[in-house]
């Protein structure tokens, strides 16, 4: 015989049905297509339905005041002292509902704030226990929703953030990089003003800039006071707002002075990394005052630390770009002064006003003279006066490279191109990408390397030696040699068609000897350089040896003459330098460093002859045998001089 349930077992069963069933109608109003606030929004009707109440929804504390919404129903008899209390009482992460006075209120712990679920109950027929059952299960649902609302909000701020960080980082000027900075912590966390304070620790202030609404812009409080203080203090994040916070707390002698009115303030540290092991140091206090429609809380403590992080690493990265420029600058200034172009003489003063001209552009300079003109010293002035004065200036003797080498020198090579490229080398055309190429005794050059050159000059890409790709270069080239390239064409020992590539700008040094007073002008620069270096006391110059610098031929020009000076400042030590103090003579007929003397015929063809085998030979002899040297000291080409001797009937076997 079956035994009929009991009316309490009936009622029972039909409250576990109807939870059920409320479950499942909150669960598929939770999980509609809404997303974020609308999902609550969309709820709270169907909660305070299920409940049996006659109004109700969220409520969270605003500015010391319980504030509804979103609510379905009369708000006015909102009970706020009970609210206040049970959220009081409430602890850990499932706190109960409390059901009193016809109100049940079930706390919402969110991530970064809480709220309640409120509902008003008339005349239900539910008992105490299942209404708060009821109100925790979706207390719960609503939790949920809320935190994701809350994540995906998180997540739309942290992508403004990054996006506000990388423009940061464009930036070059420290006050637009602050302004940036706060204007996007004003506009993410909805408040009135926003100030970041760097800490001056040497006289105890925090200067906040910018601040926003302030005329001048720019702040300046004790690093004690106030919430920035307590935030320097500490090191943590601190959160005001009126009516739930301690007044004291507020500097209000700054609202006196600005006449404004602090109603609300979030502060947190700015710190950077203070060495390799990412110890940080605190610079200062990032300060946002006054939400718009709210208080702050502790979401929006965390969005304006993560604003704080990005900021600090955006102001030191400008700062270290900025030191970085700065040191770049005076070492370029320094090389630039320690190149210069000196000389007064009409010559001199024609090739500085070319060089000054085309140094402003991307022409290819032909740079003429003698050995030891300065031909270098010319070509670094043309590279510290142009607009790539800050990128690399490499120079390259072309002399000094046999044709095996030149390509893998100028272009590069990859691995393994060659028995000995045991890695990849990078050509000096890519060395000076952005700067300055220098090709010296580009005269000297084979013709298959003359053929290379002008390929690369007119289509600006290198290939490595061994490798396939084209690799483009930007490179301002400047050509010297002391050949008359000319003459080099005619004999077809240099191309002209990368004769006429180079000579775009043609600028000739003038030999020393020709320079008249310039000797004495560049004599005292060497001899206080030179002195400097050793730290003696700069001598003078007595009026003999004056005569004897001026009378001297210099066939090794400026280079011979700074040699000279070098010698004389660490060969001697009184403060006056005689004539014999140079090592030299001061007739014409020392050029070659000694007198040469000839025991002449009277037949005035005959002893001209004479007179320059004896000449030839003795340069011959001080060259040590270069015959190439020997015509530099004779002021011919090699060439030209096996020609003079062979009609002078010297043996040329050597040629």
């Amino acid at each position: 015989m079956n035994e009929s349930p009991s009316s309490s077992e009936s009622a029972s069963r039909a409250s576990d049905s109807s939870e059920r069933g409320s479950a499942s109608a909150m669960a598929a109003a939770v999980t509609g297509d809404s997303s974020g606030p609308e999902i609550v929004r969309s709820a709270i009707p169907e909660c305070v339905r299920l409940m049996g109440g006659v109004a109700g929804g969220l409520v969270t504390q605003c500015r010391g005041v319980w504030k509804a919404g979103p609510w379905s129903g009369d708000t006015s008899a909102l009970p706020e002292r009970l609210i206040g209390e049970v959220l009081d009482r409430a602890s850990g992460p499932s706190p109960g509902a409390t059901f009193s006075s016809g109100w049940c209120i079930s706390p919402i712990f969110q991530q970064a704030t809480t709220s309640a679920l409120v509902v008003q109950i008339k005349d239900s027929d539910r008992t105490d226990d299942q209404i708060r059952k009821t109100a925790e299960l979706f207390a719960g649902m609503l939790g949920q929703a809320m935190n994701g609302s809350q994540q995906a909000r998180r997540i739309d701020q942290l992508s403004a953030v990054l996006s506000a960080a990388a423009q940061w980082q464009q930036l070059d000027d420290v006050e637009a990089l602050l302004a940036k900075i706060a204007d996007t912590a004003t506009r993410l966390l909805g408040c009135e003003r926003a100030s970041i304070f760097l800490w001056d620790r040497r006289r105890s202030k925090l200067v906040g800039r910018p601040a926003l609404g302030i005329e001048d812009k720019f702040l300046e409080v004790a690093d004690d006071a106030g919430v920035v203080g307590e935030v320097l203090r500490s090191g943590e994040a601190k959160i005001w707002n009126a009516g739930s916070d301690d007044e004291s707390r507020v500097n209000r002698r700054v609202d006196k002075t600005l006449a404004f009115q602090t109603r609300s303030l979030v502060a947190v540290p700015m710190s950077r990394s203070q060495d390799m092991l990412r110890r940080e140091e605190l610079i200062g206090v990032f300060e946002a005052i006054n939400r718009v429609d709210d208080d702050f809380d502790d979401s929006d403590a965390a969005l304006l630390a993560d604003l704080a992080t990005h900021a600090a690493v955006a102001i030191e990265s400008l700062q270290t770009r900025r030191r970085l420029v700065e040191s770049r600058d005076r070492l370029v200034d320094d090389a630039a002064s320690s190149t210069p172009l000196i000389g007064s003489h009409a010559s001199i003063e024609a090739v500085r006003r070319s060089a000054s001209k085309v140094a402003k552009t991307d022409l290819t300079v032909l740079v003429l003279g003698k050995n030891g003109t300065g031909k270098e010293v010319l070509a670094r002035n043309i590279h510290y006066e142009s607009d790539r004065r800050s990128g690399p200036f490499v120079a390259v003797n072309c002399a000094a490279l046999v044709e095996t080498l030149l390509e893998s020198e100028l272009f590069g090579h990859e691995k393994g191109a060659f028995t000995d490229a045991h890695q990849t080398r990078v050509g000096k055309f890519e060395m000076a990408t952005g700067g300055t190429l220098f090709l010296d005794e580009v005269g000297d050059m084979s013709p298959g390397g003359q053929a290379k050159l002008l390929r690369v000059l007119e289509e600006k890409v290198v290939v490595r030696v061994g490798g396939s790709q084209t690799i483009p270069v930007d490179v301002r080239v400047i050509a010297a040699t002391n050949q008359p390239l000319e003459d080099l064409i005619a004999e077809r020992r240099f191309r002209e068609d990368l004769f006429f590539r180079l000579n775009v700008v043609s600028l000739t040094l003038p030999p020393l000897r020709d320079r008249g007073d310039d000797v004495l002008l560049l004599a005292d620069h060497f001899l206080e350089k030179f002195c400097y270096q050793i730290g003696r006391q700069v001598p003078k110059w007595s009026p003999a040896a004056e005569s004897t610098l001026q009378n001297h031929m210099w066939p090794g020009n400026i280079r011979e003459l700074r040699n000279t000076i070098e010698r004389v400042c660490y060969l001697t030590s009184e403060d006056l330098i005689e004539s014999e103090d140079l090592g030299i003579a001061g007739t014409a007929n020392n050029r070659l460093g000694g007198t040469v003397r000839i025991d002449m015929p009277i037949e005035l063809s005959e002893s001209t002859r004479l007179f320059q085998v004896s000449h030839i030979e003795r340069a011959i002899e001080s060259s040590g045998g270069n015959m190439t040297e020997a015509a530099s000291r004779l002021g011919l080409h090699r060439s030209n001089l096996y020609r003079k001797m062979r009609q002078l009937g010297m043996q040329t076997s050597g040629e």
